[in-house]
């Protein structure tokens, strides 16, 4: 009896066969109702956000009666004012965004130092301290207003920042001082200026994210337009590209080795002047580590430790890149040959060029979906007690803070409904990929297995592929993406709990979430290019997830040697491609936003974030390249 083969028998040449099948059904049925069910839910789980919470937080502060400073009728204060800054050292600010201290909105800033004592005994102090009081304390007594929470027991001179007032911190050598004292009075007593710090910090950190947030936004809609004529870039050089590697692959190959070589020295020059440049200038020789978080990312290109990371990390890929191209120069001849064929298939399906705009588009969809929901969903309304029936009834009762988060099944379930958001985040964007690769994959197969080109090949064999995908395989889309959401969630999770371990003293327990997270990164690589595979047989042959992942999987086996050792080589020569594409627009994308050169300085937007547009640009001009030599 004749053994199988370990990996299944090999098909057989069928000169009959022309691609894709025609004549397929649906695969996967379930999951794909599954996935139907879960976006159902996420689009509730975004109307329930929206519903509970209130994104105008997001923008505006609110004083301690959920008002809006600098909104409606206090339009004309626009800051708020902490009572006590240094209830905002607890830990809570951060996941809460709000100081359990009475919060108002004032006009401006206090300019001056005083504590409740001494102001009510000076009637020109007591009108100025009285404008940064919740209400009038008319002729009550101290201790009836300090019960009350009506203003504060003291004032510190304080600057406006992110819309706060902010105590006016600086430094005389190495002490901490307050309106150039090193201490001041709380009301009770006398506390050290360094006291303020921890509270300070924490309430900046939340402030600062929410602010670099909407910079990168505001950025965004101002820069769109040149962010769409790098686009039109992308795609012109990417067409440039495969007509010159169509007729000049060899010569093509080497010379953009040789280029990205010599971009790469470039680099290293320009840092390496950047890094000398700055020698005595002062305040460059700082570390990172002490600059910290910064959301003027412009002050990290003023400090020497910033290019010399910078020069490490170009040197580094440079020899790599040199290493790589001695070893491998022997394969580069054979993968020559794999793109002359590639970027046939490319001129005969044009459409792909334009595919990527698609795929943006979708993953923008999904990404800003997450993260307004995400938003909307932790900064959540809070009921006015002034208004409440228990209010009404006793005029005297009073609202005490008590603890963050209510009693409501809305916010009983909060955390998982942020989990599910995640979840379905992961989900719906490895869907949207998977789309991408599927569609790709049909759409090369009708001119692989065409034996006439172009007459053989369907009219429109991008958007047939498409059309295959979504009609018959939303289901198998949805199964893989499925099982790479869960990996990624999983590593979320162990992220998350890596986090919280910082302090602890537990070796042991350190080495094995290490071993965790190394396990399941190596796991997302391998599932990401299974699925890759699977789709490819799916968009081909038409089965199941499974099946085709099997059969892909044998494929690869039998294959095993060549597809380890050319299709790396053909990966490597690829991505040099869209390393120069991408460094040439980069360069020249830095020196037009970032306003560095006279030639560009009355066209160039103002930007709070020069890089936001380079980025983004860089990323779609890499997608653009990629869909070519997919």
């Amino acid at each position: 009896m004749e053994e199988k083969p370990k990996y299944g028998q090999p098909k057989e040449f069928d000169p009959d066969f022309k691609g894709p099948i025609q004549n397929r059904g649906c695969t996967d049925i379930i999951c794909c109702i599954f996935f139907i069910v879960a976006i159902v839910g996420y689009v509730a789980v975004g109307i329930l956000a929206w519903t509970h919470g209130d994104p105008r937080k997001v923008i505006y502060p609110t004083d301690s009666l959920g008002q809006y400073c600098g909104q409606g009728k206090l339009e004309k204060q626009p800051l708020l004012f902490y009572f006590n800054m240094m209830k905002c050292a607890s830990p809570m600010v951060l996941l809460e965004f709000q100081c359990p201290t009475p919060q108002v909105c004032v006009e401006k800033c206090p300019d001056r130092t005083l504590t409740l004592v001494t102001a009510i005994g000076n009637t020109q102090d007591w009108e100025y301290y009285k404008s940064y009081c919740r209400a009038d304390p008319g002729t009550k007594v101290m201790v009836d207003i300090l019960q009350k929470k009506l203003c504060p027991a003291y004032l510190i001179s304080s600057k406006p920042f992110l819309q706060r007032c902010f105590p006016s911190l600086g430094k005389k050598g190495d002490v901490i001082t307050v309106g150039d004292q090193e201490t001041f009075n709380d009301g009770d007593k006398m506390r050290d200026a360094k006291d303020l710090v921890a509270g300070m910090k924490n309430a900046t950190i939340v402030m600062e994210g929410r602010q670099v947030a909407m910079k990168i936004f505001e950025d965004y809609t101002k820069s769109w337009y040149w962010i769409l004529i790098c686009l039109l870039v992308a795609v012109v050089l990417s067409l440039i590209f495969i007509v010159l590697l169509r007729y000049l692959a060899g010569i093509m190959v080497w010379v953009m080795i040789f280029m990205v070589i010599a971009v790469v020295a470039c680099g290293i020059a320009h840092c390496s002047i950047k890094y000398v440049n700055l020698k005595d200038t002062p305040g460059s020789n700082i570390t990172l580590q002490q600059l910290g978080f910064q959301p003027d990312f412009s002050l990290y290109l003023h400090i020497r430790q910033s290019w010399l990371a910078f020069i490490i990390i170009l040197a580094i890929l440079e020899v790599i890149i040199i290493i790589l191209l001695i070893f491998l120069r022997k394969r580069i001849r054979i993968a020559v040959q794999l793109m002359k064929e590639a970027s046939r298939a490319v001129g005969y399906v044009m459409s792909s060029l334009f595919y990527p705009i698609f795929t943006f588009l979708l993953l923008t969809i999904v990404i800003v979906y997450w993260g307004v929901t995400a938003v909307v969903d932790t900064i959540r309304q809070e009921l006015n007690f002034t208004l409440s029936t228990m209010k009404r009834d006793c005029p005297r009762s009073e609202c005490l803070f008590a603890f963050y988060g209510g009693e409501t099944p809305y916010h009983k379930y909060l955390i998982i409904l942020q989990f599910y958001n995640i979840f379905l985040f992961f989900w719906c964007a490895n869907f949207v990929t998977a789309l991408g690769q599927m569609t790709l994959a049909g759409a090369f197969a009708s001119y692989y297995w065409a034996p006439n080109k172009p007459s053989d090949m369907p009219a429109y064999p991008l958007c047939a592929s498409l059309g295959r995908s979504l009609r018959y395989h939303t289901g198998s889309l949805a199964f893989g993406s499925l099982i790479l959401a869960i990996v990624q969630i999983i590593r979320v999770l162990l992220e998350y709990i890596d986090h919280k371990l910082k302090g602890a003293e537990n070796k042991f327990a350190k080495f094995l979430l290490c071993c965790l997270k190394c396990c399941f990164w190596c796991l997302e690589k391998f599932i990401k290019f299974m699925n890759r595979n699977a789709y490819i047989m799916v968009a081909i042959y038409g089965k199941n997830f499974c099946r085709s992942a099997r059969d892909a999987f044998f494929l690869l086996m039998r294959n095993v040697i060549r597809v380890v050792v050319l299709d790396k080589v053909t990966d490597f020569i690829l991505f040099l491609g869209k390393l120069l594409i991408v460094g040439l627009v980069g360069i020249f994308a830095f020196f037009f936003f970032s306003g560095h050169t006279d030639a560009f300085k009355g066209a160039t937007p103002s930007l709070h974030y020069y890089w936001v547009p380079i980025l983004v640009s860089d990323r779609v001009l890499y997608e653009s390249y990629n869909c070519t030599v997919y």
